[in-house]
Order: C-alpha cells, then sequence, then structure tokens
C-alpha cells in the first residue's frame, strides 16, 4: 500500500533568536514545558539526596522562624507565650505532622494537597478552585520572600557594628536582598540543598548555644522564673484562665507551623531506596516521613525553649515597635549574654538563613506556576520557563515590600493567612482521602484537625484582616491574569500529539489513495445509517464535494472542556459502510484542526474539512466553545489552523455549506 506523496517545500532557515531571549527562555522546550518546576520530578539520572539533607533546604523556611517567631509570640500572648507556644507545638506535632505525613504518602511526586483536592472536583469547579488555592500559596510563599528578607534587614541595622548609613535603611536593605535572592535564580539553583545544608547546621548550631546560654542564666537566677510566674497570675485569675487566653491568642503564632507545604514540595528530591518505583515509591515516602517528623521535632523545641528565654529574659517594652527586641528576640539575647561578638556572628547567620528562607519559597513558587497554570491554559508559555517567572515574582515581591515598608509584624498576618490556608486544604485532603480509603478512624482524626485549622483560620482572619485582604489580592490578580490568559490563548491547537490506532491508520490510507482527504466533520446523535447517509447527501449537495470520491467522517467528543492541552489519539471504525474517526479532545474545533494537520503530515497533501453552519447568535457560540469546548465549530477551525499555518498553501481547507 502506498500514499499519495507531494515534493515537500525546502525548509526555511529558523530566525536566530536575540541573545537576551535566548538567555532569558533558556530551558523551554517540550521537556522542560513538561518538567514541573526546580523541585518537580527529577530526570532518571538524577539519585537524589539523603533526607536529612533535603531537610535542611526545607528549614530554610522553617527553622529561620526563630528569627522572628519568638518576639511574635510575645507580643501576641505576652507573658502568656510559653503557654500559648506550647498549645502551637501540640497542634504541630498531634495536627500538622499526621496530616502532610498522610500528604506524602498520598502525593510523592511533589503534588502536595492541592493536586489531591485537585482530583475531587471535577471540570471548571476543580480548576478554580485550584487558582484560588494557588492565590494562598502565592500569599504564603511570597509573604515568606518578603518577610524574610525584612526580618533580616532588621537583624542587619539593630547590629552595634552596621555602619552609620545603614541606620534606618531597612526598606533599601530589604530590596537589595530580595534583589540577591532574585540573582539566585536568575544565574541558576542548582546547589541550594548543599548551601542549605551549610546554613541550617551553622544557624541551629548558633541557637543551640544561645538558649543554652539562656537556660542557665535562668537556672542561675530562679528569682527569673518567679518574677514571671507572679507577674502572670496577677494579670490572670487562674491557671484555667491562662490556659483559656492561650488558647485563645495562638492563631497568632501560626508562623510557627511554617514549612510543611515545601516539605512535600520537594520529595521527588529524597533518595528513597533503590527498590522505589514511579508507581510505588516506598522509600521515598518513608524518608520524606522521618524528614517532616524530625523537623517537627526539633522546631518543637527550639520554639518552647526559646519562647521561655525570650519572655523570662527580655522586658516587654523591648519586643514592642522600635524595641531593640523587635523582630530579633534571640538575636537580643545572643548580644546580652554573650557579646557583641558572638552577637554579630549571631546576625550574620540570621541574616543568611532568612534571605535564604526566601529562595526555598521561590523555589515553591516556581513549582507551582509551572505545574497548574499552563497546563490550563492560565498562563503564557513563557510562564514554563524560570527566568521570565523569576523576574516577574521579584517585581511582586518589591511592591509587597513597599506597601508593608519592610515591616515584619505589618506582614505577619498575611503569613499567617497563606500557611493556615494551605494547612486546611491540606487537612481536608488527608480526611477525604482516609475516607476514601476505609480508614474510619484516620478520617475522624483529620476532620477534627481540619475543624481546629479553621478555627485558626478564622480567628487569625478576624483579629488580622490585613492577611485576607493581601491574599485575596492575590486570588483575584491571578484568576483575571489566568482567564484572560486562557481567552488569548483558546484558538491554539491545544493538542500536544496526535496518533492514530491501527484501523484509523487504514482508513486514512486507503482514502489517500485517490488524492486529498475530504474529511466531514460530524456531530455524533444517532450514529445510525440514516444520520451518515444523509450527512454524507447534504455536505456533497450544499459543500460541492467532488461525486464518486471517498470521504472520512471526523466525531469529536468533548473531554473535559476545562481541560486546554492533551494528548489524543485518533481510533477508526467502519459503520454501515462508512469510514469514521473517532477522538475525545479538550475542544471540538482546536482538535479538528490538530487532527487535520497530522492527516495532511501523514499524507503529504492539503486535507479538505466539510462542516455545516450552527444556528444561534455568534455571542452564544462563542461563550460556549470558551466553556463547553464547541460552539459555532468551523470558523473557530479556520482561525485555529490560521493561527497555527501562517502559509495558505500548507492549512487545510475549510468548506461550509
Amino acid at each position: 500500500m502506498t500514499t499519495t506523496q507531494v515534493d515537500k517545500e525546502p525548509e526555511k532557515p529558523e530566525p536566530v533568536p536575540r541573545p537576551w531571549r535566548a538567555w532569558l527562555l533558556e530551558g523551554l522546550s517540550e521537556q522542560s514545558a513538561r518538567h514541573p518546576g526546580p523541585h518537580g520530578t527529577p530526570p532518571a539520572e538524577h539519585k537524589g539526596h539523603r533526607w536529612w539533607r533535603v531537610m535542611c533546604l526545607t528549614g530554610v523556611d522553617y527553622f529561620s522562624t526563630l528569627g522572628y517567631q519568638p518576639g511574635i509570640a510575645a507580643i501576641a500572648a505576652g507573658l502568656l507565650s510559653p503557654l500559648a507556644t506550647l498549645v502551637l507545638i501540640a497542634l504541630t506535632l498531634l495536627g500538622a505532622l499526621p496530616v502532610y505525613r498522610r500528604v506524602a504518602k498520598e502525593s510523592p511526586h511533589g503534588e502536595g494537597s492541592i493536586a489531591m483536592l485537585e482530583r475531587l472536583l471535577p471540570w471548571w469547579a476543580g480548576k478554580l478552585f485550584v487558582l484560588v488555592l494557588l492565590g494562598f500559596a502565592a500569599t504564603d510563599f511570597m509573604i515568606t520572600i518578603t518577610l524574610s528578607a525584612a526580618d533580616a534587614s532588621a537583624h542587619a541595622v539593630e547590629n552595634p557594628f552596621a555602619p552609620h548609613w545603614m541606620h534606618g535603611g531597612n526598606m533599601w536593605i530589604t530590596l537589595v536582598l530580595i534583589a540577591a535572592l532574585g540573582a539566585v535564580f536568575l544565574k541558576g539553583f542548582r546547589e541550594a540543598i548543599d548551601v542549605a545544608v551549610v546554613l541550617v547546621s551553622l544557624y541551629l548550631v548558633l541557637n543551640v548555644i544561645v538558649l543554652a546560654s539562656a537556660a542557665w542564666q535562668v537556672v542561675s537566677e530562679p528569682v527569673v522564673v518567679n518574677d514571671w510566674w507572679r507577674a502572670a497570675t496577677a494579670e490572670h485569675s487562674s491557671p484555667i484562665a491562662m490556659i483559656g487566653v492561650a488558647l485563645l491568642v495562638f492563631p497568632r503564632l501560626a508562623l510557627g507551623m511554617s514549612g510543611f507545604e515545601t516539605g512535600v514540595a520537594v520529595m521527588p528530591q529524597v533518595l528513597g531506596d533503590s527498590t522505589d518505583t514511579y508507581e510505588k515509591p516506598a522509600g521515598r515516602i518513608r524518608d520524606t516521613r522521618k524528614l517532616l517528623t524530625t523537623a517537627a521535632l526539633m522546631m518543637s523545641g527550639f520554639l518552647l525553649v526559646s519562647s521561655l528565654a525570650t519572655t523570662m529574659l527580655i522586658p516587654a517594652k523591648e519586643f514592642e515597635k522600635g524595641g531593640e527586641a523587635n523582630g530579633r528576640a534571640l538575636a537580643y539575647l545572643a548580644h546580652e549574654h554573650l557579646g557583641e561578638a558572638f552577637g554579630t556572628v549571631y546576625d550574620v547567620s540570621t541574616i543568611a538563613i532568612l534571605w535564604f528562607a526566601g529562595a526555598s519559597a521561590l523555589a515553591g513558587l516556581l513549582n507551582l506556576v509551572p505545574r497548574y497554570l499552563p497546563r490550563y491554559g492560565m498562563a503564557p508559555e513563557w510562564t514554563r520557563a524560570v527566568r521570565p517567572l523569576v523576574l516577574l515574582f521579584m517585581a511582586t515581591a518589591f511592591t509587597v515590600t513597599v506597601l508593608f515598608d519592610a515591616d515584619v509584624d505589618a506582614q505577619g498576618g498575611a503569613y499567617a493567612t497563606g500557611v493556615l490556608v494551605l494547612m486546611l486544604s491540606a487537612s481536608f485532603a488527608a480526611t477525604i482521602a482516609a475516607r476514601h480509603r476505609g480508614h474510619r478512624a484516620a478520617a475522624v482524626g483529620f476532620g477534627f484537625i481540619t475543624l481546629v485549622f479553621a478555627y485558626t483560620l478564622v480567628t487569625n482572619v478576624i483579629e488580622r484582616p490585613d492577611g485576607l485582604k493581601i491574599a485575596s489580592l492575590f486570588i483575584l490578580g491571578i484568576l483575571l491574569t489566568s482567564l484572560a490568559s486562557r481567552i488569548h490563548r483558546a484558538f491554539e491547537l491545544r493538542a500536544a500529539d496526535v496518533t492514530f490506532d491501527e484501523a484509523a491508520a487504514r482508513l486514512i490510507d486507503d482514502a489517500a489513495l485517490s488524492g486529498p482527504l475530504r474529511v466531514i466533520a460530524n456531530e455524533p446523535d444517532e450514529r445510525d445509517a440514516a444520520e451518515y447517509r444523509t450527512k454524507e447527501y447534504t455536505q456533497r449537495e450544499e459543500t460541492h464535494i467532488p461525486s464518486g470520491g471517498p470521504v472520512l467522517f471526523l466525531e469529536v467528543t468533548v473531554r473535559d472542556s476545562s481541560d486546554f492541552a492533551a494528548d489524543v489519539t485518533v481510533t477508526g471504525e467502519e459503520r454501515y459502510g462508512v469510514r469514521i474517526l473517532r477522538v475525545q479532545g479538550a475542544g471540538v474545533p482546536n482538535t479538528i484542526a490538530a487532527v487535520l494537520l497530522r492527516l495532511r503530515d501523514r499524507t503529504g497533501e492539503v486535507p479538505h474539512a466539510y462542516f455545516n453552519w450552527t444556528e444561534g447568535h455568534p455571542l452564544s457560540h462563542l461563550l460556549r466553545f470558551l466553556v463547553f469546548g464547541d460552539g459555532e465549530v468551523a470558523p473557530v477551525t479556520r482561525e485555529v489552523l490560521r493561527r497555527a499555518v501562517p502559509d495558505p498553501a500548507r492549512r487545510p481547507r475549510v468548506h461550509v455549506g
């Protein structure tokens, strides 16, 4: 069997891209387009890292909160900071940790809780829900960048050895740190784990020294404990009242639980076992759970001791805005009890880890955006490249920093809102997953944790509505730009690859023996002999299909119109002597256009497609196309082909009757 061929046109040389454009879009290819960000699934030759090394990458976000968390706790709970911290630790170990251990099991390839929830809601509801969650995730990660940089600048200007020209320079120092963070990603982010191991190790060792010194101070002067307890009981009528107040104020301490979402996002970097497979990465799941558990236990210990030390040893006025301990409580103790030289070393390590905490958050953003938005058609193709996204995120970080005046306290509410929404979504996803697997006890436990996180979130939003406001801005921005991008890209082919099964290939090759293919677009209804005969007769009559030549019917059904692009397979079938090609796609006209181009490439001749006009208002048809993937098919198919094939001689012909 042979097919009719035409001489191929000489290929035109591709234009040489400008150097800056090539650098900016480096790595933007089909392969990289499928790679979901820096923390996505690594290539097969990548062997991964030991779990404790990956923990350090997560730890630059999680452990760096020691730089500002004790001060925030002191402002929120006052003398009851240690009790409120105990409540926070209980929620961490009995709530967040079990939830994310479940998330690690359910999404071992770095998808996180967002992907778990995406699978629960079909069609547009799932896509819009994911966009809202991405807005909160963007709030969490973006505020991590700006808040950490702002706190790093506070440590820099408060150091007694800092030059006079740095005093009062929190704003420009914060912007410089954010710019330096962006420069790291513009150059390339390959050795992040090695840097994280060094920074986290040094920072934790210095914190152990500071807290050990503070503990010795408390043990040497027991009166400090007595003074704290006397002052606490003077403010509150009974220990029960203290516990009640601690339960009420602990939501303000939610920053101490950041880092769990990043922990599951970096799962693909965990080495696991040599026997792991993509379907069953048991070793990776086990070691990621070790990572989460170890980090949670270590952080809980640091939070409790630091809360006790800072509450008992630092005067309350120093925590207030303008005080020496504002945003840098442990640094205050380092300078006060271990000398200015050690305090300066501590400041440098704190500045470094706070700055690199932004790196962990930025990597999280670069992991999330390419994973979802381009796949939904809700972002331009350039968002699959790292560097343009880095520039976009840096511009956003600059804007947020200026709006918040580089103030750590002002950004705490927004940060906590983003963290708590992600934890609430994770606990809800864990509840649903446990229920689907028939684990009733686990489902009840996760359900209770979900209620606790919901209470924590609502309380935080009521007391600090600025967090919800900034998150709403992120959500609104993502929704508007995503929908605008979807509309702008609606006329793309939207089929990554088109393949024919054996029956379809045989039908196509047989029909190609008689010349250019004649394809009748048919909306399948009854699919009986009368339907096909009537359709063929009317099309031959109205569009003047040459008599006697064979025709192929092309039937497209919409699988999920909220999807943007997918690989499609064309299946062949013969019914009542009629040759039929059937295919499922995200949109009828886009799929038809993609199949026509694939037919042209297979046969070497430009195919002809035949349509009927559809009755109805053009605007209603456009809306149907954007939402349901059908509408007035003929003109949209022609427009998709026009954009995909600039040369009219190579463009499949569209006939309408």
